[in-house]
């Protein structure tokens, strides 16, 4: 029911917008154009006297100059829009085809099909640093850099800088920690 009210209201304000438009136009366009804005009164009366002194600016206001015309004619202005980056990397060379690979690590539910080599997903890079972290003798930057088709320097950067958070949970102060090996329930 609202559907069909929306379409009716937008037809009804189309035909009023589009109502008359032609003669609408029309009108706009017949008007008179706008002249040049008035002087200042201060400036009218300097203008009057500078003419009435010397009669012969009007004259030379009015006339053309034969060397400045020429000069004008010799200037040639050829103008271009900019060329956008994007064109100018179609415009190039062919592209070579990037090699993809699949996603590491299925069990994540995500849309991604494939990734370029060289690069890795968000959930890749924690899966990474997790590893790195808990196995740092298995997972070496060396093994990294050949399981996810990287840099080698990349990936030292990237074990470097990154690291993933470790939660611990701190006893409030006077009471005992439960400790979590040892005891069976």
């Amino acid at each position: 029911m609202t559907a069909c009210c929306e379409e009716m209201g937008a037809a009804v304000f189309r035909a009023i917008r589009n109502f008359n438009l032609e003669n609408r136009a029309e009108r706009e366009i017949s008007k008179m154009k706008p002249s040049a804005a008035p002087r200042h009164p201060s400036t009218k009366s300097l203008l009057r006297e500078q003419m009435s002194r010397y009669p012969e600016i009007k004259g030379e206001i009015a006339r053309k100059d034969d060397k400045l015309l020429s000069l004008l004619k010799d200037v040639y202005v050829d103008s271009k829009d900019p060329v956008s980056s994007l064109q100018v990397k179609d415009s190039g060379t062919p592209q070579e085809q990037k090699e993809f690979r699949l996603a590491k690590g299925h069990d994540f539910n995500m849309n991604i099909k494939n990734i370029p080599k060289g690069k890795i997903s968000i959930v890749e890079a924690l899966t990474l640093l997790n590893n790195h972290k808990l196995y740092p003798e298995t997972w070496t930057a060396e093994k990294i850099a050949e399981e996810y088709y990287l840099e080698q320097k990349d990936v030292k950067s990237l074990l470097k800088y990154f690291v993933i958070f470790e939660v611990k949970l701190l006893p409030p102060e006077g009471k005992k920690a439960i400790p979590s090996k040892g005891r069976k329930f």
